[in-house]
């Protein structure tokens, strides 16, 4: 829903720059981290949303396209790379051959052991300035 300039606060204003400033510097922070593992950030994400998603069922390329927030078609590019890298592979579901899953390899899995304490961390760090943004009472309340 949009909001008209006109009913915003400069605190509303403020708040919006602050929490947007906050997520960029843990982007960045992520960005770097992934570099530094020798992956591309989307690889990283991709192996997050991997992870992620099967923990609680399967991982399949649409699923990882909706996480990504991307086309299917690049979703099935990216695990191309991600299983070309050993760092993924492709699973046909036993009960429904049409399904594959996407499954983290070995590899995969150490690196994004190290990559996610890193980034706990780092949300560690970010936590207080990222709870004073988002405690700060706004009008609309």
């Amino acid at each position: 829903m949009a909001t008209s300039k006109a009913s915003m606060s400069d605190a509303e204003y403020q708040q919006l720059a602050d929490f947007r400033y906050a997520l960029r510097l843990f982007l960045d922070f992520s960005a770097r981290a992934a570099r530094a593992a020798g992956l591309t950030p989307q690889q990283h994400q991709a192996l997050l949303a991997i992870k992620g998603l099967s923990v609680g069922g399967q991982a399949t390329i649409a699923m990882l396209a909706e996480r990504l927030v991307c086309r299917h078609h690049s979703a099935v590019e990216l695990v191309d790379r991600l299983v070309d890298s050993n760092l993924a592979r492709r699973r046909v579901d036993p009960a429904d051959r049409r399904r594959v899953d996407l499954v983290l390899t070995a590899k995969a899995q150490r690196i994004l052991d190290r990559l996610s304490a890193a980034h706990l961390n780092e949300l560690q760090a970010l936590r207080p300035s990222l709870e004073r943004v988002l405690r700060r009472d706004s009008p609309r309340d």
